[in-house]
């Protein structure tokens, strides 16, 4: 046989006979081929005749209160109409849907994703790189976007890593699963559906907007980057539910090391007053660099200045992205210390905290502020390194307990250039907590 012949074979749809179930016009023939399933939906693979192409058939049980109620069957068929509207790259198309009553069951035909849902591409390919997480995310948020601009707003209210598919061949996501989405209305009184662990708040108030889905596409990228799903360390629905009502994060939240992704991850999860919308993630400076995170150098500038007692006074300001470090140029037996940092809320702080030569070490004030201001973890080696390099430029033979990286200055002054030539490669230091600094926000 011709191996092209034999290829063809292989791919030819098999006779209608072997097919499970059709739909009431015949254009769509189910298989036998699970795509996935929960409690009340299973999703099998299916065959469109008319186009020739795999499509995804999805059936969900109808409770018997709403078989049984007109006003809700009709809802569900308005919700269904509505759904087939929407026309988007990043939304999974819907072709067609009807109702079997006669096994209670809503049928829903979809576009078929060939490698399911992200949930599982990412179970299956463990190392994926930032540049990949911040293209999904984009996708996603463009999804989100365009639902949430209709009118009145869709709100899916069940996004998750199960309900976002992908196309691993071109990397495309879409979003899909509006079994549970419904039109924004203005009404107190919301019904409350969803997964838990991707849950909002204010979900539980039955006060909502559309901003619940920001929050679960949150929780999307916490399990995207980590691969774990959002409280697992709960025992139960009952110890789930009262840490989202009191705003406590999944423990899983502390494994996301890199502070930019942590950050945008945090922003998503505010409370609902401070959450931004999906546009306004969209122009979130994480998404806007291509590529890994690039590593900022760590400038350095001289500033003069004359104290309250009339005295001129100079100053090493030093700069990593957005952490700025400032402290004389005086050397004693300890430095006064100043730190502009970002914060959870996306705010700036300042924190004056003093530096002991003779007994402190870079990593221990770190650990120290960090701990001190509930930042991300990330954040350690950004501060020890600034330390670290306010050090080299005062002390000529100070031993960095980190890396410092590039420094460059700004200024061009000689004195720094000549301190910058001269820095030391970082000592195996062991780092000390019985000696912490005190910390004041000011």
């Amino acid at each position: 046989m011709d191996p092209v012949e034999a290829e063809e074979q292989q791919t030819e749809p098999p006779d209608e006979e072997t097919y499970a179930e059709a739909d009431p016009t015949g254009r769509f023939i189910r298989y036998d081929e699970i795509l996935g399933s929960g409690s009340v939906k299973t999703v099998y693979k299916a065959f469109d005749k008319l186009e020739g192409d795999e499509v995804a058939w999805s059936q969900t049980r109808i409770d018997d209160s709403v078989m049984g109620s007109s006003k809700k069957m009709a809802l569900l068929n308005t919700e269904i109409q509505l759904l087939k509207t929407l026309r988007h790259k990043n939304i999974q198309k819907l072709f067609a849907s009807w109702i079997d009553e006669d096994k209670k069951t809503v049928n829903i035909i979809t576009e078929f994703c060939i490698s399911g849902s992200l949930r599982q591409y990412r179970k299956k390919h463990k190392k994926v790189g930032i540049k990949a997480m911040k293209r999904w995310a984009i996708q996603i948020l463009t999804g989100l976007e365009y639902l949430h601009s209709q009118e009145p707003a869709v709100i899916h209210r069940d996004l998750k890593c199960d309900n976002i598919f992908i196309n691993g061949n071109d990397g495309t996501v879409k979003i899909g699963d509006f079994g549970l989405a419904t039109i924004l209305q203005q009404q107190k009184t919301k019904s409350v559906k969803g997964t838990l662990e991707f849950m909002a708040p204010e979900l539980f108030t039955r006060d909502y907007n559309e901003l619940v889905d920001v929050y679960s596409f949150g929780m999307c990228m916490l399990e995207m980057m980590t691969c774990e799903y959002p409280y697992s360390e709960c025992q139960g629905q009952a110890h789930i539910y009262r840490k989202i009502s009191q705003g406590i994060k999944p423990c899983v939240l502390s494994k996301v090391e890199d502070a930019g992704v942590r950050s945008f991850i945090e922003v998503c999860l505010a409370p609902v007053a401070e959450r931004p919308t999906a546009s306004e993630l969209l122009k979130n400076s994480f998404l806007q660099k291509d590529g890994s995170i690039p590593v900022p150098p760590i400038s350095v500038s001289l500033v003069s200045s004359v104290t309250k007692d009339g005295r001129q006074s100079a100053s090493f300001v030093l700069l990593k992205g957005e952490f700025v470090l400032k402290g004389d140029m005086h050397v004693t037996d300890h430095i006064e210390l100043v730190l502009r940092f970002p914060d959870p809320s996306g705010c700036f702080k300042n924190a004056e905290f003093p530096f002991h030569v003779d007994r402190d070490t870079s990593l221990s004030v770190a650990l120290e502020m960090v701990e001190g201001f509930e930042l991300p973890q990330g954040n350690i080696q950004i501060i020890a390194q600034l330390i670290d390099a306010f050090l080299l430029l005062l002390i000529p033979e100070w031993v960095p307990c980190v890396a410092v990286g590039q420094v460059v200055s700004k200024s061009a002054h000689s004195y720094i250039a000549k301190r910058i030539m001269n820095c030391r490669q970082p000592s195996s230091s062991v780092l000390d907590k019985s000696a912490l600094p005190k910390l004041s926000t000011i």
